[in-house]
């Protein structure tokens, strides 16, 4: 049989019945427009995951200060020393922070007023904090202001309480000054420390100035936060040592962010493969309709089959034809499906303010996948029509 002869008969099959054939088609259609989707949706909301990853967390790096021995002298990191890591070029922030044991747990009212009849107190801890702790927290200014460099110099006992805090002790307007007492002495509440990024234990703490710390016990540094630019982390990591303590950097433990290109690929394939499931199963679900349609109309064209066979056609020939339309229904599916994606796909970022990815590779492969689904599922329709016998075809 001429391939232009097999070609011609199957395209005649195909547009024998359009209504039949663009039903069927539909099926191949949802399925590769779901697996584009899917992977195109996934691939995009990964690339999204990674950059909000990127931004919090690939560039925080945390210093770990440990207590300096009784023999040293002088503290292990000053007070003043983050202001030294905003000089590297990459730092976007940094603050000391300074929390001990005995300043966790410490009883806080909001009143000085003893009622035996209800608890009016709450455990808070207490932490030391330089003036741009909130950009290195990642944190806003819920209501009031934070401290300055005046508020420390002067020593004046002012605080700066978490939203959690507030919420405890009552605190909820600032406009006349209220107050705290920790230990029986009072502290004027200047503001409320909102959202943070990173440090989320300050949502429950009473910020304080360093000199006030000492109050708490609370005199040298414990913890360093240092916020970098994008890509700069691994750099820095590597300065902040010694830019905060010169002659004994090498105690210092400085915590890392993990490397974003192994984030990203290990969200991708989380994604991905998710995704790539529930289109497989869509896959599926069209192949086994043009299965049952392809079957049905062999069904209906037994006489002709019958006709063909009497003719001369062999089993090679009938199968091949029969073939050839599933695959037809399948690539026009494929084409189609891949088109409805892409559009998808790139309508989703748009109206999600996304930037689309999807690879060029799936949109090429997704019309080859559809001719395979098709050819698989005629396969049984095929070999049943090429097993009928002419004499009882045509009875």
């Amino acid at each position: 049989m001429d391939p232009r002869d097999l070609w011609s008969e199957a395209l005649a099959g195909v547009l024998a019945r359009p209504v039949r054939t663009a039903l069927t088609t539909l099926g191949t259609v949802l399925g590769i427009a779901t697996l584009v989707i899917t992977l195109g949706v996934a691939a995009t909301a990964g690339n999204q995951i990674v950059g909000r990853f990127d931004e919090l967390t690939a560039t925080s790096i945390t210093v770990e200060v440990p207590e300096a021995p009784q023999e040293a002298v002088g503290p292990l990191v000053a007070w003043d020393a983050p202001a030294a890591l905003t000089r590297l070029r990459g730092v976007a922030s940094a603050a000391a922070l300074a929390q001990s044991e005995r300043s966790s747990n410490l009883t806080v009212t909001a009143n000085a007023l003893v009622d035996p009849t209800r608890v009016t107190g709450q455990s808070l801890a207490v932490v030391a904090a330089t003036v741009n702790l909130p950009a290195a927290a990642r944190g806003r200014m819920a209501q009031g202001r934070f401290y300055d460099e005046g508020h420390v110099r002067r020593r004046d006992r002012v605080v700066v309480l978490g939203a959690d805090a507030a919420r405890m002790l009552g605190v909820s307007r600032l406009e006349h000054a209220p107050a705290v007492f920790i230990g029986g002495r009072a502290y004027t509440v200047i503001g409320i420390l909102g959202a943070v990024g990173r440090e989320q234990s300050l949502s429950t703490a009473v910020i304080v100035p360093p000199g006030l710390g000492r109050d708490f016990g609370l005199k040298e540094v414990t913890r360093v936060l240092v916020n970098t630019t994008l890509g700069a982390a691994e750099l820095i990591a590597g300065q902040v040592p010694r830019a905060l303590s010169p002659s004994r950097g090498g105690e210092l433990h400085v915590i890392t962010p993990p490397s974003p290109t192994r984030a990203r690929d290990g969200v991708e394939n989380d994604v991905n493969g998710l995704f790539l499931i529930l289109g497989l199963v869509s896959l599926v679900v069209g192949a086994v309709g043009i299965a049952n349609v392809t079957l049905v109309t062999v069904m209906e064209r037994v006489q002709e089959i019958g006709l063909r066979r009497s003719l001369g056609a062999a089993r090679r020939h009938i199968a091949g034809q029969f073939l050839l339309e599933s695959t037809l229904i399948g690539l026009a599916g494929g084409v189609i499906g891949a088109s409805v994606g892409i559009v998808a796909v790139v309508a989703v970022s748009a109206a999600r303010q996304w930037t689309p990815v999807l690879d060029l590779r799936l949109a090429l492969a997704a019309p080859i996948a559809g001719a395979l689904v098709g050819l698989l599922a005629g396969l049984y329709p095929a070999l049943r029509a090429s097993r009928m016998e002419p004499v009882e075809a045509l009875r």
